[in-house]
């Protein structure tokens, strides 16, 4: 009994100094988002010059001139796009055109909900955009959220992804497109693999209800720490696998869940079925706007829902204050000169191709 007593408070405080220690490879990005206050300008304009240099010599790069764009000032004579725009450019891309809107092979679309005449939109995802923008965005989350619990054991256990699912591209080889969760999903580092649930395999599942049973059955015996998604379908996710155990609320079956990070949909409306659900006064949640488009922003601190908009990824913002958007040439700024608490439409050039989007 001593013998097994020891093993298990071994087992307990590597468990705690895990998190402690990979918390300090977050560090470095603790420190960067926090600069954020003080050189927004300067991060901004840096994103700014890689992307008119990495776009210098598309198709669209040589449309507008990209070489010869040294200053903000110099990029206002590339027009403002809607999809409706862009979307001449994605058939093209779809069919297996590249270098039209960005220099790196797009294979990847992010399918994105419709717009005025499209039951759907494809959104183009780079290798750059998965990597400086999305993936990205999920390590500042996680590097924001440790920063906020030192005593967290997040890595103690695994993180449940719960994503959607893709499918061949018209007849191109290679070429995929599916929801964004997906894309994610099937390109992430192999490392990765060994801290989220399900296996890629379950994950991708197109059929919603046997993915959720799938789900259950492979993930009710893991140490669940985190869950990633979105609220309405990670909802019925936790509902399933209560009314499967027969347990009253989540902590039951995983007794060392603490953190929640949802996006996609606003979290205000489900806040208070989460709360019958997760009962623990312990649980967090942090709020991310991760679109198929990029990701923006995340929630830095745990009282107030308002996100802060990350601004050193492959992303350049400008913005269009409220009561000039479908203005015939509405008023623009970059983020330098937005004014606090006024309203803007957000207008976005990304290294996945989309330009003043």
């Amino acid at each position: 009994n001593k013998l097994f007593l020891q093993d298990i408070t071994n087992r307990i405080l590597r468990q705690m100094n895990s998190t402690r220690l990979i918390s300090t490879l977050f560090k470095p990005r603790q420190k960067a988002t926090a600069l954020y206050a003080t050189q927004a300008e300067a991060l901004q304009h840096k994103v700014f010059c890689r992307l008119m240099k990495d776009a210098a010599h598309t198709e669209w790069g040589l449309k507008y001139g990209y070489k010869d764009i040294k200053r903000y000032q110099d990029f206002q004579r590339v027009p403002i796009q809607t999809y409706e725009e862009i979307k001449p450019y994605v058939a093209r891309l779809r069919a297996g055109e590249q270098n039209l809107l960005w220099p790196s092979e797009i294979c990847w679309f992010a399918k994105s909900s419709g717009t005025t005449n499209d039951k759907s939109k494809f959104l183009p995802v780079s290798k750059e955009s998965l990597q400086d923008t999305h993936y990205q965005g999920g390590k500042d989350a996680v590097a924001i959220y440790l920063g906020q619990n030192p005593e967290s054991r997040f890595f103690s256990g695994k993180g449940l992804i719960l994503g959607g699912s893709h499918s061949p591209n018209l007849n191109s080889n290679h070429s995929l497109v599916g929801d964004l969760s997906a894309i994610l999903i099937q390109n992430v580092h192999p490392l990765v693999n060994y801290i989220r649930v399900p296996s890629k395999k379950i994950a991708l599942m197109s059929d919603f209800e046997s993915k959720m049973e799938a789900i259950a059955n492979s993930t009710l015996h893991t140490n669940v720490t985190n869950l990633s998604g979105v609220p309405s379908w990670m909802l019925v996710l936790i509902k399933h696998i209560l009314e499967k155990t027969g347990k009253q609320s989540l902590e039951e079956v995983w007794p060392n869940l603490e953190v929640f990070f949802h996006g996609g949909v606003a979290f205000t409306p489900y806040r208070e079925q989460y709360r019958q659900v997760i009962k623990s006064s312990k649980m967090h949640y942090v709020e991310t706007y991760n679109a198929s488009e990029g990701y923006f922003g995340t929630q830095n601190d745990p009282n107030d829902p308002a996100m802060l908009l990350m601004i050193d990824y492959g992303i350049f913002y400008e913005f269009i204050p409220l009561e000039d958007v479908g203005k015939e040439n509405p008023r623009i700024c970059c983020l330098e000169e937005v004014e606090l608490n006024k309203n803007y439409a957000m207008v976005i050039s990304t290294s996945a191709g989309l330009w003043r989007y």
